[in-house]
């Protein structure tokens, strides 16, 4: 996928913007170790669980929250499989092809396997009342399924959905940190640096989510990269 790429561009925006960027929003994070962390010689990962989170939230208002697609709230590698597997199985090219956008953006994902940590913090954010935004990096299409499969799968009430967004890397298209600020984003859920660093650079608090060992994005991003707040157990 192109989240790799992307997120080499978007680090860079965070960095001109300065790290002290202000989050209203998010409390000081909780930390957290592990064994691999310590071997590995880097600053421990500040984990934070779907029960903590929430309770971080009990005294704010209803507000908008924000959701990465792809490996973060479903495991969708048998569709990208299929996709390189049919338009370029030795390259990367069939993320150009607007055949596979086409094909993955309407009915792509009824294979996708839905990720548990999503179940649980889209029941909190419905429950709270949070309007729930899906922002992904996939290339648009003029016609898509996903955002009904992502609302019956999640079981999200009408009131509680916003159709899909579509912030490719294509000029002319929204980045996904102008998205977060056109929607008022204040909390977003990614897997890659892209995501982490666009957040921050909108000023809106990030939570990593952590990819299945089996995704397909390679190599995988490095938890807690960014000092962000990780969700524990949020590979499944």
């Amino acid at each position: 996928m192109r989240k790799f790429t992307l997120a080499l561009s978007a680090i860079g925006l965070w960095l001109t913007l300065g790290s002290a960027v202000a989050q209203a929003s998010a409390p000081s994070p909780i930390s957290g170790d592990t064994e691999d962390v310590k071997l590995a010689g880097q600053a421990p990962i500040h984990w934070i669980s779907v029960a903590e989170l929430e309770s971080t939230l009990t005294e704010r208002p209803p507000m908008s929250v924000g959701f990465d697609i792809d490996d973060t709230v479903i495991f969708s590698g048998p569709g990208f499989w299929r996709g390189k597997k049919t338009w370029s199985p030795d390259s990367e090219e069939y993320l150009q092809n607007p055949a596979f956008w086409e094909q993955m953006n309407n009915g792509g994902d009824e294979f996708s396997i839905p990720k548990e940590v999503a179940r649980q913090l889209i029941a909190m954010h419905v429950k709270r009342g949070d309007s729930i935004y899906f922002i992904t990096g996939r290339s648009p299409t003029k016609t898509e399924t996903i955002s009904k499969t992502l609302q019956e799968i999640f079981l999200i009430p009408g009131v509680n959905m916003n159709p899909v967004i579509f912030a490719s890397d294509k000029p002319g298209h929204r980045s996904k940190a102008q998205w977060m600020q056109a929607k008022q984003i204040r909390i977003f859920y990614g897997v890659s640096d892209y995501d982490i660093a666009s957040a921050r650079a909108s000023e809106v608090r990030p939570i990593r989510i952590l990819p299945a060992s089996y995704s397909s994005t390679q190599p995988p991003p490095q938890a807690g990269a960014l000092g962000e707040e990780v969700l524990v157990n949020s590979e499944y």
